[in-house]
């Protein structure tokens, strides 16, 4: 079953903490230094913050599976339609590790879709934005 994913970017780690949790009802699944995640069964959502020195807005939006093949069909999916995906098997990003695709909506949202297997101590780091556009290009592009 999938799993809407949304990553936010913020400014004060312990307010969003707190507006997040009553929002939800309750506490982070998750928390570290500059990171804390919700875990959410309706809707069913994985929705995690961040505060690490970037602006404030949507990181980025995602759907976490259950599986690698569940991962591989999303991913078939999109190679089908033309769209470009950046592969990046066992990532290690926001304290997990995963297989992971990236693909850019045609407005140039980032979507993640990914497969989590098991946990990181380390927050790691998404690929850089030009790698996904590269990505993209050349799917639709031929380049």
């Amino acid at each position: 079953m999938n799993r809407l994913h949304v990553h936010l970017r913020v400014k004060d780690l312990d307010k969003s903490i707190a507006f997040y949790s009553a929002l939800f009802a309750k506490e982070p699944d998750k928390r570290e230094q500059d990171y804390a995640k919700w875990m959410l069964e309706d809707p069913r959502a994985n929705i995690a913050i961040s505060a690490r020195g970037a602006a404030p807005g949507i990181d980025h939006v995602g759907l976490e599976v259950d599986s690698g093949d569940e991962l591989d069909i999303i991913a078939a999916r999109l190679k089908d339609a033309g769209v470009g995906t950046l592969e990046e098997p066992d990532a290690t990003c926001c304290y997990a590790r995963s297989d992971k695709y990236w693909a850019l909506s045609p407005d140039g949202a980032k979507w993640e879709l990914y497969h989590t297997f098991a946990d990181s101590k380390t927050f790691g780091a998404a690929p850089a934005r030009d790698a996904m556009e590269k990505a993209a290009a050349s799917a639709c592009c031929g380049g």
